[in-house]
């Protein structure tokens, strides 16, 4: 009898343990990759160690170093009407605000125009910076109660997360651009000057509605879950997820930051932000196993289609020309940079007009249109190198 209830007692104990471990996981445990779930499962098949470990690991910071959300929240900063120091009159960042599809957007032609009229030297760069903190307090209140930006030396994070996690993102952040700077020796470039701008919108529907402000009117465009955005502040914006699909998406897009100052042909940015991604976060899993990729490489490339690559105009395509346009771009420059310093002075020099073509031949004695022909399993013929003159867009 005393056996049995003892055994009771010991059941229920269990239970309470087990059921606060997993309120105390699931209300604190970070968005990071599939660490809740793992949390739980062993909370549930490793009696009490389990919920030792589990409520060890995923304790709320007690002193935050920005805060906890209400006070975050309570101690928000208005967006500024003026910018001030400037002998030649404040910029009113009001009556440059516009807010097309409803999402705020400074004209930064105007402000780039007084920081440059009105400031000499790394005070042009400041008043660049406070006009870029004016429009992100706007982004701010656009993105409703629960955004929140976090500002570091090198970085600007808005978002709706954690203070912690956003902090943890910030981090990131620095660290992959130093990353990108060793992986990239001699093409990237990261103004020392300008801090990272990131937005992490909390769904699709909302990372649509911002980035629709930066397409044309018209035309079909492919799903994406992050840009880079280069349109007078340049910044990039990812949609919010576990972090294994948040991760390489901020390589890639930072990556096209790095790149931005070189104005690549789309097939050359693509396919280096591609494998930067991939040795920076790891490879993506697909849909596709290698072999079944590389028969639709065959079926859908022809002369006609392999102009809207080289253009970069098969980015854009809504079927599986999409991804194969990614994963041709990513296979050529795999193959191109094997020799890093012949392919660093390639891409230096690669001009949109004629896909970089001009530049391999220099740089790399590569004609691109024989290279592709190659890997598509085509026999050497014209039809195949970029044709400018074809492209109509």
């Amino acid at each position: 009898m005393k056996s049995g209830i003892l055994f009771s007692a010991l059941f229920l104990a269990l239970i309470y343990v087990n059921v606060l471990a997993s309120r105390q996981v699931a209300r604190h445990c970070d968005d990071f990759g599939k660490r809740k779930t793992l949390f739980l499962i062993g909370i549930w098949l490793m009696p009490f160690i389990g919920a030792l470990i589990a409520s060890d690991r995923t304790l709320p910071p007690q002193e935050p170093e920005y805060g906890s959300l209400p006070d975050i929240l309570a101690g928000k900063s208005s967006p500024p009407s003026l910018l001030t120091g400037s002998t030649l009159g404040d910029f009113d960042v009001d009556a440059h605000m516009a807010a097309p599809n409803g999402v705020p957007v400074l004209d930064w032609k105007s402000l780039d125009a007084w920081a440059r009229g009105s400031f000499a030297g790394s005070r042009i760069n400041e008043a660049i910076e406070q006009g870029r903190r004016a429009w992100l307090l706007h982004m701010v209140e656009f993105m409703g109660p629960y955004a929140h930006l976090l500002e570091s030396e090198q970085s600007f994070i808005l978002s709706t997360l954690e203070p912690r996690i956003a902090q943890a993102i910030s981090r990131y952040v620095t660290a992959t651009r130093r990353r990108i700077g060793r992986v990239l020796k001699g093409i990237a470039d990261f103004p020392a000057e300008e801090k990272d701008i990131l937005l992490i919108l909390d769904n699709e529907a909302e990372y649509y509605h911002y980035v629709a402000t930066y397409y044309p009117d018209r035309g079909e465009f492919a799903a994406s879950g992050g840009m880079f955005i280069d349109a007078g502040c340049p910044h990039f914006v990812v949609v919010r997820a576990d972090w294994e699909f948040i991760e390489p998406v901020i390589a890639h897009e930072m990556t096209h930051l790095a790149l931005s100052h070189l104005r690549l042909p789309r097939w050359l940015d693509e396919g280096i932000a591609v494998n930067t991604e991939r040795r920076l976060a790891g490879a993506n899993k697909l849909l596709f196993t290698p072999h079944e990729l590389h028969k639709k490489h065959l079926r859908f490339w022809n002369q006609e289609r392999i102009q809207e690559f080289w253009s970069g105009k098969s980015f854009n395509r809504t079927d599986d020309g999409n991804l194969l346009s990614y994963e041709l771009a990513r296979i050529i420059v795999e193959q191109l940079a094997k020799q890093w310093d012949s392919f660093s002075c390639f891409v230096t020099s690669a001009a949109c007009e004629d896909a970089g073509a001009a530049a391999a031949q220099n740089a790399l004695a590569v004609n691109l249109g024989t290279l592709v022909a190659a890997l598509l399993e085509r026999p050497e013929e014209s039809g195949w190198a970029p044709d400018p003159g074809s492209w109509l867009e």
